[in-house]
């Protein structure tokens, strides 16, 4: 292959996925596309398959309408396959995980257990079975590559540094769209409100997730699974700028941070080039000759309770943050189809929680299970 990366892209027409492909294509020359996995949106994956040219596709869509949005002879070659199948190919170096929700979960292990490089940008991987998954890749020597900004700037300030020192990891939160409303105004605010986020360019979950903090007390979870630090001493700070995108404190009280404008290229960019950085064109610098204020603050858990919810699932562990996951997913799609309010996220899923009965050491089956119970339980839920 003449030194180039080959690159499974799981989730490929999504945002992190296409920004993916945006960094493979100014670096055409240390990264190969040879597998890219989609979810119904097959006009997008269609020209996806035009440019890169890749060898192998998992798609959700219909192979008509994918067949109708291929140019004549093209994509005739293209082998489809299963996810997992796609994730442990022998041709495969390194697997970006950029589906959502449960569908993450076994590709990350097959990629794991063929002891691929891993790129990690789906959050619910490690919320559900960060146990699971973090010891499977101890077992088969795999390093994770963390893509969300906040545990890329975390894996980026550790480098170098004895673990033992470590005294607190400091998750960074915008703040949201939200930020400043009272918490009853909250109550009527629309999907098409919350999907403005004041900063970052995101799929409508993660979007809506960083509306009521629910994404950052994921984070929370992400953390202690990828960087092995108890909860009691992982902290969020909210800091609207979005240019220090996360902080290490150490036993000595000095801390270190990685700052950057915020653009979710560069944490893709350094988890497939790692340990490599490169110069890329396409990306903004910070302008050091302009004044600039950074500003941190507590995080407002009365307004925002889907953070303290994260944090005790996390620390109730088990099956707990699989329920957590599923019936987050659950209360975002009614959200948006309109039918409960943006307050109600945080309703839905607390009695989600108080309703579980908990399986201490899961097995996969377990976690699985406890992830369908609880979109079942979300589906009927009703505030009334």
């Amino acid at each position: 292959m003449g030194g180039l990366k080959r690159i499974a892209i799981l989730g490929s027409t999504g945002s992190i996925g296409q920004q993916t492909l945006e960094v493979a294509r100014v670096f055409s020359s240390k990264f190969k596309v040879i597998a890219l996995g989609a979810g119904s949106n097959t006009k997008l994956l269609a020209s996806q398959i035009e440019e890169f040219q890749p060898r192998m596709v998992s798609f959700q869509g219909s192979k008509a309408e994918l067949r109708q949005s291929l140019s004549p002879g093209r994509g005739a070659s293209v082998k489809q396959v299963t996810l997992e199948e796609m994730a442990c190919h022998p041709d495969v170096d390194l697997v970006l995980i950029a589906t959502s929700g449960k569908a993450g979960l076994a590709p990350t292990l097959a990629a794991i257990r063929a002891r691929k490089e891993v790129a990690l940008a789906n959050k619910e991987v490690l919320v559900m079975a960060g146990a699971m998954v973090m010891a499977e890749a101890r077992k088969y020597g795999v390093k994770i590559r963390p893509v969300d900004s906040e545990h890329s700037a975390i894996w980026q300030c550790l480098k170098g540094e004895q673990k033992k020192k470590v005294a607190r990891l400091l998750l960074t939160a915008s703040g949201g769209p939200f930020l400043r409303y009272p918490a009853k105004k909250l109550e009527g605010i629309t999907p098409e409100q919350a999907l403005n986020h004041p900063t970052w360019k995101m799929g409508k979950k993660v979007t809506i997730d960083s509306a009521t903090l629910m994404n950052k007390g994921m984070e929370v979870i992400e953390a202690h699974w990828l960087f092995g630090v108890p909860y009691s001493r992982i902290s969020v700070v909210v800091h609207t700028e979005s240019i220090a995108h996360s902080m290490v404190q150490f036993a000595d009280g000095s801390i270190k941070a990685q700052l950057s404008r915020p653009d979710m290229r560069l944490p893709i960019q350094y988890a497939l080039g790692y340990p490599d950085r490169y110069f890329n064109p396409q990306l903004p610098v910070m302008d050091w000759d302009k004044a600039m204020a950074l500003n941190f603050e507590p995080p407002d858990l009365a307004k925002f309770p889907c953070l303290r919810l994260a944090r005790e699932a996390g620390a109730k562990g088990g099956t707990y943050p699989a329920v957590l996951c599923a019936a987050d997913e659950v209360a975002v799609e009614r959200f948006l189809s309109h039918r409960i309010g943006l307050a109600d996220i945080a309703r839905l899923v607390e009695d989600a929680l108080e309703h579980h009965r908990g399986v201490t050491r899961p097995s996969l089956d377990d976690v699985l299970e406890a992830d369908a119970w609880a979109r079942r339980y979300a589906r009927k839920w009703s505030k009334d």
